[in-house]
């Protein structure tokens, strides 16, 4: 259900998936499982060039959580096909509606970081809170692209760039592809089944992971307290694009006719995540009783 709610995020331009799988509580284990894999990789291509053999490739696999990870990315993989299919029609028949919701969501969601720094909020984090939403804010500005026959190259670099988007709450990997023009041709090639795109945009995933997350690994182990404040800032500027009244290209508007409805939605949207991190919050605390 955890990785579900993740995917889902993801097929939303405006709303990061690493932004859900820190209120549900995945996010520090799906970085360092990541950063295992990555590990694991490298090991396969050193022990095939340098003919040691698979086994420090397949040791390093066997560390990884497969009884979190193999639930996790099976909700993720069929709730995202799946919401490609049913949220963005939504999306673009109901945009203020279903941008209400998310926007509440992301409000509530900016406590989780915060609540996820091992100190005190200092002056430091302010600024890197307030330089982040200003990044954020710039990022989610941009122009929706529009690529109509993208080259196998750019697909590889939008991909790869992508990739780094999903495992940073506040910047969606969806927003990413849609301001490189991407998002369409993704969505196309799915349903059609080229192989071709579909194997350009993997690999590019896969080498924009590999040089990111353990970055972020490292980061989030030595450095928490500052990454937090990064992290909600991101998340602060992100709701740029979620605000319910604008146009298609992104421009924002005044709010217009009833905004009875969308700030419902909104509450709606804000109650679930509060009842997400409620949840998450007995579950970690009943953790760690049992241990």
């Amino acid at each position: 259900m955890r990785g579900g709610l993740v995917g889902a995020a993801e097929s939303v331009p405006g709303i990061s998936g690493g932004t859900i799988a820190l209120v549900v509580g995945l996010y520090d284990d799906l970085i360092d499982a990541a950063s295992q894999v990555v590990h694991a990789g490298r090991e396969l291509v050193t022990g095939l060039v340098r003919r040691r053999g698979v086994r420090p490739a397949l040791q390093a696999l066997r560390s990884l959580d497969w009884a979190l990870l193999v639930p996790v990315l099976a909700g993720m993989v069929v709730v995202l096909l799946l919401s490609l299919r049913l949220i963005a029609p939504l999306l673009e028949s109901y945009p203020v509606q279903v941008r209400s919701v998310f926007f509440g969501m992301i409000v509530v969601s900016v406590a989780v970081p915060l609540r996820l720094m091992p100190g005190r909020f200092r002056v430091l984090d302010g600024v890197l809170l307030v330089a982040a939403a200003v990044a954020g804010f710039l990022l989610t500005s941009l122009p929706p692209g529009q690529v109509e026959d993208p080259s196998l190259w750019f697909v590889f670099l939008g991909a790869a760039i992508a990739i780094n988007a999903l495992v940073l709450p506040g910047v969606s990997g969806s927003f990413v592809l849609l301001a490189m023009g991407l998002y369409v041709p993704v969505q196309q090639a799915l349903s059609d089944r080229d192989l071709a795109f579909v194997g350009a945009f993997v690999l590019g995933a896969a080498v924009g992971l590999a040089s990111f997350v353990k970055l972020l690994q490292w980061l989030l182990h030595h450095r928490r307290q500052g990454t937090m404040a990064v992290l909600a800032g991101l998340m602060i500027g992100s709701l740029r694009a979620l605000w319910p009244w604008q146009e298609d290209d992104g421009t924002l508007l005044a709010p217009t006719g009833s905004v009875v409805v969308p700030v419902l939605l909104a509450v709606a949207g804000a109650a679930v995540v509060l009842v997400a991190m409620v949840w998450e919050s007995r579950s970690a605390a009943r953790a760690e009783v049992r241990a």
